[in-house]
């Protein structure tokens, strides 16, 4: 039997590197879900045939409440409420990570007995475990705008505060593993961990949420990880790895998408706040507004139109009707593409995911390195509710809150249009400069309804 299990714990976790590949790209993306989901159905019944694994009834009940409350939630979750929904599944985790930590605890009298690497391994995950799961909670609070998306700190106090805390749960978990077994310490360290969960992402602004989900999924994979080791489960602790060092590579590059360190990122105060003019002066400037008739003949008459999409056009359900918009202009014989920056939306890979539901050809999708060569060449940039990620003050302005920030260079095409509700700003809470470039004509409204008349307007062209 031994041998058995060891055999499915090697498929699965061929199963999950061989998923993990299928991600690279929309058209495998679905593919490698399920055979990453079947890999892990693997794993599981590999644990359940452990012997001594414990009492069938609860495992069962606790399989059916998952199914119950995960399935119905995942088929409902609108594309816009993904983020959230990814930050709370993400969460719930690095919770369960923590919760096993206290039981093992419990069940060995505080490791009384046990090798001190698995005291080590368990007590590191209870910490990194706790941090997630009160994290990923904040952040899915922000997402779904029940908490301020704005950084909500305490000023100068702020790192005092979050390294007392961290020492806090450094401690309990020292005096643990000397040999204490009150479980008020374990308590403890998890409320000490939670705090520092909380403490650290409530400053945090809406800027850099998609960073701190990936930042808060790589956490998780690493505390699963640890709690494989102190288990002795290969399952957990592989599946773990690849969740922690892909999580980790991932919110490496974002952070460099937006020029911004991670320890930077974890300082929080940055982004969520109120609109301010780039250059600080307050002044009120004109912009030039366009309608979908003209929007329709400029782009008809174009050689190429590239499309910028942003998080205003998930909040608009916009992208069937963009797709429907592109299919008349490849019609028409003119080029169409989509411009992606790595952290446009609320979440990594947002834009390539509610593209690929719009079945947009994979190949039309352009990474921010590739499109950007190419705007000089393009005669209609048309930007659908994005707003930092084209502000030509991260190259312009070295008082700018985002200056060296890579962007979308749109202000480089011949013209551009910007589908927006109104001059708001953006995540970073700062003036986009494009929008009073002199090249630039804004279309005001709703991106799916303004859409939508466009695609009628051509059709009478």
């Amino acid at each position: 039997m031994t041998t058995f299990i060891a055999v499915l714990y090697i498929i699965s976790f061929a199963l999950f590197i061989y998923g993990l590949m299928g991600l690279t790209g929309p058209r495998t993306a679905v593919r490698g879900n399920w055979i990453a989901a079947v890999g892990m159905g693997i794993a599981v019944i590999a644990t359940l045939l452990t012997p001594g694994m414990g009492n069938w009834l609860l495992i069962a009940l606790g399989v059916a409440i998952g199914v119950v409350v995960g399935v119905p939630s995942a088929r409902k979750v609108k594309m816009t409420a993904m983020p959230q929904m990814v930050a709370l599944f993400n969460g719930v985790g690095g919770g369960a990570v923590a919760l096993i930590a206290w039981v093992e605890f419990r069940t060995t009298e505080g490791y009384a007995h046990e090798p001190a690497y698995v005291a080590i391994a368990s007590l590191f995950a209870a910490i990194v475990g706790s941090v997630s799961f009160w994290g990923s909670n904040i952040a899915f609070g922000k997402l779904q705008e029940l908490i301020s998306g704005r950084p909500i700190t305490l000023g100068k106090l702020q790192q005092p505060v979050n390294a007392l805390v961290l020492i806090a749960a450094i401690v309990l978990a020292v005096v643990i593993a000397s040999g204490g077994d009150a479980e008020l310490l374990m308590i403890g360290l998890l409320v000490a961990a939670g705090v520092l969960g909380v403490v650290v992402v409530l400053p945090i602004g809406g800027a850099d949420m998609p960073v701190v989900i990936s930042l808060l999924n790589a956490l998780t994979g690493l505390s699963a990880a640890a709690m494989g080791l102190a288990l002795d489960n290969t399952a957990l602790i592989v599946a773990g790895m690849i969740v922690g060092a892909s999580g980790s590579i991932l919110t490496n590059l974002m952070a460099k998408a937006m020029n911004r360190s991670i320890p930077a990122i974890v300082a929080g105060g940055f982004g969520g706040g109120t609109a301010v003019a780039s250059g600080g002066s307050g002044e009120v400037r004109p912009v030039r507004s366009t309608s979908a008739s003209d929007t329709a003949i400029q782009m008809a008459y174009a050689n190429k139109v590239v499309v910028v999409p942003g998080y205003g056009m998930a909040v608009a359900q916009a992208q069937h009707v963009v797709r429907e918009m592109a299919k008349l202009l490849e019609a028409k014989g003119i080029t169409v593409a989509y411009a992606i920056h790595p952290v446009a939306g609320r979440m990594p890979g947002h834009m390539n995911v509610l593209l690929a539901e719009a079945d947009v050809p994979y190949e039309q999708l352009k990474e921010m390195d590739e499109i950007n060569s190419e705007f000089a060449q393009t005669d209609v940039a048309l930007v659908i509710g994005a707003n930092d990620v084209t502000n030509p003050a991260a190259e312009t302005d070295p008082g700018s809150p985002i200056y060296g920030m890579p962007i979308l260079k749109v202000n480089h095409s011949r013209s551009v249009i910007v589908l927006k509700r109104s001059m708001s700003s953006g995540f970073a809470g700062i003036d986009n400069e494009l929008f009073y470039d002199a090249k630039t004509s804004m279309l005001f409204g709703d991106a799916k309804s303004s859409v939508g008349e466009i695609v009628e307007e051509l059709k009478a062209l």
